[in-house]
């Protein structure tokens, strides 16, 4: 079964990025999530700019930039000007006025337009944008932190966009607690990647490619 695994780098080893990188990008990683946090939309500072920019410089892999900030649309060209066609960017529909502005910027400058949704955002106030956007990464925690708790409702959410997505032409990425017996359930479902922090990938004491591998090797 295919599926993409999405490496949370909010959740590496910065005293040694360089190799990070290299280690997860021999290993098999489909693409680098970037979480940016700006302390205002969510309680918490988490990667930088130049984060961004050294792990674009540090690999061929997509990048999925998730940007959790307030108004993105007045820093979008910052993000822009350090990614590369093809890479994706996330904002959050309630962090800006006119959420479609910053997608479409996002569209011209030839990235991949997403929006994040939040574990207390319905499906029915994002629906117009469902149309705009070729990605939707479904939040199963609240933003800010990693290693929260899964909050089961938000299955109820998936199922409703996986029942939507053929129609409106997009995909469904999962990010939060992503533990193996969530890609078991939703994978064969169409959920089609999954955010990795350190509910599997990150601080087990193996290599990143076997551990990846032991991910694809799951008895579906």
């Amino acid at each position: 079964m295919q599926f993409e695994l999405n490496a949370s780098m909010m959740c590496a080893n910065y005293g040694h990025l360089e190799k990070e990188v290299q280690e997860l990008d021999e290993g098999g990683i489909d693409s680098f999530h970037i979480d940016i946090m700006d302390g205002r939309y969510v309680p918490n500072f988490a990667m930088s700019l130049n984060d961004m920019r050294y792990i674009a410089s540090a690999t061929k892999k997509p990048l999925d930039v998730h940007l959790m900030i307030e108004h993105p649309n007045n820093r979008i060209g910052l993000f822009l000007s350090c990614l590369r066609p093809g890479d994706t960017i996330y904002i959050h529909p309630e962090a800006e006025y006119h959420p479609s502005t910053t997608l479409q910027s996002i569209i011209n400058a030839g990235m991949i337009p997403g929006i994040a949704i939040n574990p207390g955002t319905s499906v029915e106030t994002v629906m117009e944008m469902l149309r705009i956007v070729r990605k939707v990464l479904v939040m199963s925690v609240n933003p800010g932190n990693a290693g929260q708790m899964f909050l089961p409702y938000v299955g109820k959410k998936i199922t409703k966009l996986l029942s939507m997505k053929e129609d409106m032409d997009f995909e469904i990425y999962w990010d939060g607690a992503c533990s193996a017996d969530k890609i078991l359930e939703y994978a064969p479902k169409g959920v089609k990647g999954f955010v990795l922090g350190t509910t599997l990938l990150f601080g087990k004491g193996m290599p990143y490619g076997e551990t990846l591998q032991n991910i694809r090797d799951l008895k579906f």
